[in-house]
């Protein structure tokens, strides 16, 4: 074997023995502990089931979930709340924890689109967005400062819609429980949510040129006591393939 062929075998040793045994100075540990991660209540289905996975992958490890609004989980954030990672269902709404220095650098890692969500049997017959406007329709949006209020408030806008909704909820899953309930005739959720819920309810699907589609950042709160971990539990969702893998299966979208 010549000098420079020893050479080379030296130092890939070296590397790899300092991928194995890293130093104190820049250490690759093993992550263990507690997270706690606020999310989008859009995401109640999808995330427990990708927590599963990362606790797998990384024995030690325990996710606890907080779901709700993501104007709700935000300010929870901004106003202290013990939270490691949030994950929220606009953009903007990410937004206001980037202006405060809550969060740094968020990553997207999906998106979805909305969808006409009406008990099971359909009783009023809707097919379209149009059917919507119908006089004595008990329709169901979210807050407007919710981001599936404000993108059900764009796709009105952007097909001039005259709808009037007889309750405005703060967050998609309480409204989608009144549709489920028969307490409203239709209600404006996206479509992951009527996919997780089977057969408890039906849904219109909105071609595409008449919807609106959200994205779905996640991010470190700044406050974290547990940066490794956050970081490794952001990094997975948003570039695992068995992440990705999942959200595809629950009706999730890429966001690139």
């Amino acid at each position: 074997m010549n000098t420079i062929m020893r050479g080379l075998l030296a130092v890939a040793l070296i590397v790899g023995l300092g991928a194995l045994f890293p130093s104190a100075s820049g250490a690759v540990t093993k992550p263990s502990g507690e997270l706690t991660v606020s999310a989008a209540a859009s995401l109640t289905d999808v995330f427990p089931v990708i927590a599963d996975a990362f606790q797998k992958r990384f024995p030690g490890t325990e996710i606890r979930f907080n779901f709700a609004g993501s104007s709700t989980i935000m300010n929870q954030v901004i106003a202290g709340a013990p939270v490691d990672v949030i994950a929220t269902a606009s953009e903007p709404t990410m937004r206001l924890g980037v202006d405060t220095r809550i969060v740094a650098r968020p990553l997207l890692f999906a998106k979805n689109d909305l969808a006409i969500a009406v008990p099971a049997g359909n009783p009023e017959n809707i097919k379209t967005l149009t059917d919507l406007q119908r006089n004595g329709l008990l329709l169901g949006v979210c807050e407007t400062v919710v981001p599936c209020g404000s993108a059900a408030a764009e796709m009105f806008f952007n097909n001039k819609l005259d709808v009037t909704p007889v309750t405005r909820e703060l967050d998609v899953r309480s409204l989608l429980g009144k549709v489920i309930s028969g307490d409203l005739d239709a209600g404006i959720v996206y479509i992951t949510d009527v996919k997780a819920a089977g057969s408890k309810v039906e849904f219109i699907e909105i071609p595409v040129k008449d919807n609106v589609v959200t994205t779905y950042p996640l991010a470190i709160v700044s406050d974290s006591k547990n940066t490794e971990l956050a970081e490794r539990f952001v990094n997975f969702v948003r570039f695992s393939t068995t992440s990705q893998g999942i959200l595809r299966a629950f009706g999730f979208a890429k966001p690139w």
